[in-house]
């Protein structure tokens, strides 16, 4: 459907698109993970057309969108603050792209009609966005947009305005109405949780490019690099060479795997993957627990390896005493091996 190849663009001496690629099927729901001037923000206004790439190629179903204006494109942006029109009621904010489209007024209330069930804000058409929720005013935004029925539909940190109970049913709403409408959702979002729990697809970016694509599940189980590893879910990542099929770590001071390929520099080890042992277990490595934090349903623990290395845990009983020592030991799948 929507295929980048190659995206350039600086700002004076900050290249935040650096060659990017990206393909991004019909229909489907992506999300865009990435720290802060990873390129996310630049990506989708490029994509929607408001800002001009330096180089590169952008088609849409074969179309060149590159010489479309934004007003022309098949594509809407929901913006992060909403950007609601607060001297309008619902329906005429939900109106107003209708309006410049010149879409007929027996055709605009019928659509109206339609978005707003689509959303579930029936009887609220008369309200100012200050008289609404932000739950509501999220809802006004994505109406507005679904309402010229885009084939992509670009949202810019969709949920960061709504408090921490709302989030999680929003986003589930979100997905049932991407799935309803048909359109393909590129989602920008902080919230990794967030994307792995919503998401199709997402892609890490780092430095303007795509560092890793892909099935939540696939990224976040077998993260390509050490910045995906660290980035996506806090993997521990303990750095080594392999040595007569060993992994030899000096970070954690043991030989803590076999059987990776010759050529891993480094292993990511989730910290749900690490169990402590008891009397009857050995050991992969003994270390000292120097923290822990309970977290309702689990405790994180932070121990010190021999090497000098610190490693997170996640436990499910209560923890031994600080500066205990602590015998550690995980599956023979649970090393990931990584080359970069």
């Amino acid at each position: 459907m929507l295929i980048a190849t190659a995206l350039e663009k600086r700002f004076g001496v900050v290249r935040a698109l650096a060659g990017l690629d990206l393909a991004i099927n019909s229909g489907e729901f992506f999300a865009l993970l990435g720290g802060s001037g990873s390129g996310k923000s630049t990506l989708l206004r490029v994509l929607a057309g408001f800002e001009a790439p330096d180089a590169g190629a952008l088609t849409l179903n074969g179309q060149d969108l590159l010489p479309v204006p934004p007003w022309v494109r098949p594509i809407n942006m929901m913006f992060q603050s909403y950007a609601l029109f607060p001297h309008m009621n619902v329906a005429d904010n939900i109106a107003y792209g209708l309006k410049r489209a010149g879409v007929a007024a027996g055709e605009r209330r019928s659509r109206i009609a339609a978005a707003l069930d689509l959303v579930g804000l029936q009887g609220l058409e008369a309200r100012r966005p200050q008289q609404l929720s932000g739950g509501q005013k999220q809802r006004v935004a994505l109406a507005r947009s679904l309402v010229m029925r885009p084939r992509l539909l670009l949202l810019d940190e969709p949920m960061a305005a709504l408090d921490a109970g709302l989030r999680e049913r929003t986003g589930l709403e979100l997905r049932a109405l991407q799935r309803k409408t048909g359109a393909a959702f590129i989602m920008v979002t902080h919230d990794q949780q967030e994307a792995l729990a919503l998401a199709d697809r997402i892609a890490v970016l780092e430095a303007g490019r795509v560092a890793q694509i892909g099935p939540p599940q696939e990224v976040y189980a077998r993260p390509a690099t050490r910045f995906v590893a660290h980035f996506l879910g806090a993997a521990n990542v303990l750095e080594g060479r392999m040595r007569d099929g060993v992994f030899e770590s000096a970070e954690a001071g043991a030989d803590i795997g076999a059987g990776l390929p010759a050529a891993t520099i480094a292993v990511a080890l989730r910290a749900e993957h690490i169990r402590l042992t008891n009397a009857d277990e050995a050991p992969v490595v003994t270390g000292i627990l120097e923290d822990a934090a309970f977290r309702g349903e689990d405790w994180l623990l932070i121990i010190r390896l021999p090497g000098g290395a610190s490693v997170r845990v996640v436990h499910k009983a209560p923890p031994p005493a600080p500066r205990s020592p602590v015998g550690l030991a995980w599956g023979a799948g649970a090393l990931v091996p990584l080359f970069a």
